[in-house]
């Protein structure tokens, strides 16, 4: 009886380890403590599994008080509760839809490794225990309760190694680097709009030149590092590194790797501004990659980013400036936005004449992304007419004001990828261009800092003149947006509040019968602020 409880222990153990390893890969390993700060809040949701956990603990607390030594009916009790926390376990883990699963990459399989070196040297502690169900069962349980710490430990202990594989592979991509003398590399950063400029950037470029640019969301030391050593190849000319951070030094450890000429700085915003601390850090941080180029390198700046233009650049290297609202070296006027795109003039410094341009992209920042390519490609010797030809070709970017048609009255604007104040104020916008019934579906914004709440309101009071029905996905997230609505007077009868994106995307495909619908998907949160 005592193994067939091991066994069922074992069961939950595996399938409670999955869980958070899954947790601890989206909260980056434990970096800034951010898996330790879920849980702390993994703890305080208080559900289900983990009141019964509690129950069980306390069960057999009182058993080893009161030396209470019935081994068939605790036996039988253990491996009932057990399948029971499992089940419940289950059942909460399938209410809770996964949008990333685990990635079972080297780094994954070192830590189940490791838990697994705990675990035996825990069970081999047991082994001495094995008389004394009651302590033994009490040990289990605490063990299982604990379990977030102990991937935590097992992370720490896996530190060392985790090191020395990363110097191995950065040495490789370092020399890789060195050896291509003629390739030219082009970081890009910012609070937002990196992997779009990126993408358009490459676009562009590739109608002369073979450009490479970093795959996916590959914009850490890790991601650049896989880049350079699985994907680059001796037939490019050109790689251009998408280069994220979440503290100051961060964009400066990319540059001191991949060693860019040119840099493009999108927008600088409040994204991420928990964990930086401030917006001054994050306009420093940013500029790290400007103030990174060489003396003979070529930085694009946005004219129409106060914290742009005002800040004291410690570079003296060759400065593009692109906006829409002020003037620069390149500007775009006479915008005009449809439901099919959007056309444009561009004005380049020293030319007079004004140059139309059309894309099928949505959205004013899409323009500053367009600007900024095209910004670095006049400099790399593309001609005008090349440029047109590939702004018209540019492919909208995945999950970044994607049109989506689902039907023939539906179409969803798949903007689930974004996560920044100014960026889903602009999507708004786009939605307010288009024809029928609009919808916006949308958890909120996260990462903001003390500002949460007032940005997240405001933009629940963005929404009135943009849209005709509102759908929150999750309650307690999203009240700050309902609380702008409430404030702007929006009809509550448009407001429908959804668990989850199933069930919001089950209340779209309802309203959009027999109706020509637009639905903006606006962020798409990761698994880690499931309700």
């Amino acid at each position: 009886m005592l193994y067939v409880s091991l066994v069922v222990f074992l069961m939950l153990y595996i399938y409670d380890m999955k869980r958070l390893l899954h947790m601890a890969q989206q909260n980056l390993y434990n970096d800034d403590h951010r898996f330790l700060k879920w849980t702390f809040k993994d703890y305080k949701n208080f559900d289900a599994p983990f009141k019964c956990l509690l129950i069980v603990l306390v069960t057999f607390i009182i058993l080893v008080v009161l030396k209470i030594d019935v081994k068939i009916i605790i036996n039988i009790y253990f491996i009932i509760v057990t399948l029971i926390i499992l089940l419940l376990r289950i059942k909460d883990n399938k209410s809770k839809e996964k949008k990333i699963g685990l990635k079972v990459t080297a780094r994954v399989k070192r830590l189940i490794f490791t838990n697994i070196v705990l675990l035996a040297l825990f069970g081999f502690g047991l082994y001495f225990l094995r008389n004394n169900v009651n302590l033994l069962y009490l040990l289990l349980v605490t063990y299982d309760l604990l379990l977030n710490f102990v991937i935590m430990i097992s992370i720490i202990i896996n530190k060392p190694a985790e090191k020395m594989v990363y110097l191995s592979y950065k040495r490789k991509a370092v020399n890789k680097l060195r050896s291509m003398t003629n390739l030219k590399v082009i970081g890009i950063t910012g609070s937002y709009g990196k992997t779009s400029s990126k993408n358009i950037l490459s676009d562009i470029l590739n109608v002369k030149y073979n450009a490479l640019p970093s795959p996916k969301n590959f914009n850490t030391p890790y991601g650049l590092i896989i880049t350079v050593n699985n994907h680059l190849d001796k037939f490019d000319d050109i790689m251009i590194a998408e280069m994220g951070a979440y503290k100051r030094g961060e964009i400066k450890e990319l540059c001191d790797l991949v060693k860019p000429k040119y840099g493009i700085l999108t927008k600088i915003g409040t994204a991420h501004i928990e964990i930086f601390g401030n917006q001054e850090n994050i306009q420093k941080g940013k500029f790290e990659l400007i103030e990174s180029l060489p003396s003979d390198g070529i930085g694009v700046l946005n004219a129409d980013d106060e914290l742009q233009v005002n800040y004291d650049l410690k570079n003296d290297c060759k400065i593009i400036w692109i906006g829409i609202k002020n003037d620069a070296d390149v500007r775009a006027v006479n915008i005009k936005r449809t439901n099919e795109g959007t056309t444009f003039d561009v004005l380049f410094k020293g030319d007079k004449q004004k140059h139309p341009f059309k894309t099928r992209l949505l959205g004013a920042h899409s323009i500053y992304n367009i600007l900024a390519a095209l910004a670095l490609s006049k400099e790399f010797g593309l001609t005008i007419d090349q440029m047109k030809k590939a702004v018209l070709n540019v492919k909208p970017v995945e999950h970044r004001l994607e049109l989506r048609p689902a039907g023939v009255n539906l179409t969803y604007i798949d903007d689930s990828y974004n996560s920044n104040p100014v960026g889903s104020k602009m999507a708004l916008e786009v939605l307010g261009d288009m024809p029928g019934q609009r919808i916006v579906m949308t958890p909120g914004m996260v990462e903001l800092g003390d500002k949460s709440y007032e940005l997240n309101k405001a933009f629940g009071t963005y929404m009135k003149d943009n849209c005709d029905v509102v759908i929150l996905v999750g309650q307690k997230i999203t009240k700050p947006i309902k609380d702008g609505l409430d404030e702007v007077g929006f009809d509550n009868k448009k407001i429908y509040i959804a668990k989850n994106t199933n069930e919001a995307f089950g209340i779209v495909k309802k309203l959009s019968n027999n109706k020509e619908t637009y639905c903006l998907i606006e962020n798409d949160l990761p698994d880690i602020y499931n309700e």
